[in-house]
């Protein structure tokens, strides 16, 4: 039994010194440790990493979601009579024509086989040949013919009819294009009539088919052409062929 107490107590000695150091490394890392903190560029370096770390698992969920494209209204630039492409690029639109059956609409002119259509619709669906003649020279700029030029093989002035029942909803005389008159025919359809002169009737007037609102007259921008018509057909502001919409 002596022998017994004597190996416990001597155990417990040599295990004393142990606890001793191992205490005593406790306090020294503790120690060390506030010393650290206390340090002026500990503090935000330990925010930084953070931010850092959130940053980065933020960045790893948005990419793991893909990005649906944004939808938005179209864009593409409306070609006028007279207006600058830019970078000489041609833009085409498609619009849903109107039945021609249903509207009757018809020549702005009374009698057509006795002029020249100079200058026709520019049409994308039209040979290379016919879409190169229906472009407009406009400084060192061309681009797409938005509407048909009637022009008197004499160079006489020519009576300038309502292509169709409607309201006269524009007449002014404009640098560019001379007097314009336009007409609205509802459901969105719109002729234009540009280059006039003796004009007869004013904004808000109604018409019927075939009415003389004007007579052929001179542009500026077109002033090679002499005495001419320019026609156009409009749907929901865009220019559309005018032959899709003339009943013979």
């Amino acid at each position: 039994m002596n022998d017994q107490n004597q190996n416990k107590q001597k155990q417990r000695q040599e295990e004393t010194p142990k606890n001793s150091m191992g205490g005593a490394s406790a306090a020294n890392s503790s120690s060390g440790l506030k010393k650290l903190l206390a340090k002026r560029w500990v503090s935000p370096a330990i925010f930084m990493a953070a931010a850092a770390i959130i940053v980065t698992l933020m960045w790893i969920y948005q990419g793991s979601d893909p990005v649906k494209p944004t939808v938005g209204p179209d864009n593409s630039t409306e070609v006028s009579q007279g207006e600058e492409q830019a970078e000489g690029t041609i833009v085409e639109k498609e619009v849903a024509p109107v039945a021609a059956s249903t509207l009757g609409m018809k020549w702005p002119v009374e009698k057509k086989e006795a002029l020249q259509e100079q200058t026709k619709f520019y049409d994308a669906t039209a040979t290379a040949t016919e879409r190169e003649a229906a472009l407009v020279q406009v400084g060192n700029t061309f681009s797409p013919h938005t509407g048909i030029d009637f022009v008197d093989p004499d160079g006489q002035p020519f009576d300038v009819l309502a292509a169709l029942a409607g309201k006269v909803t524009y007449v002014k005389q404009e640098p560019t294009n001379g007097t314009v008159i336009e007409i609205s025919h509802g459901d969105g359809l719109v002729t234009v009539y540009q280059s006039l002169t003796d004009v007869t009737v004013k904004q808000g007037d109604d018409v019927i088919q075939g009415t003389v609102i004007a007579k052929a007259g001179r542009s500026e921008l077109e002033k090679d052409l002499g005495v001419h018509l320019h026609f156009e057909t409009r749907l929901n502001g865009e220019t559309v062929n005018p032959v899709d919409y003339i009943k013979e």
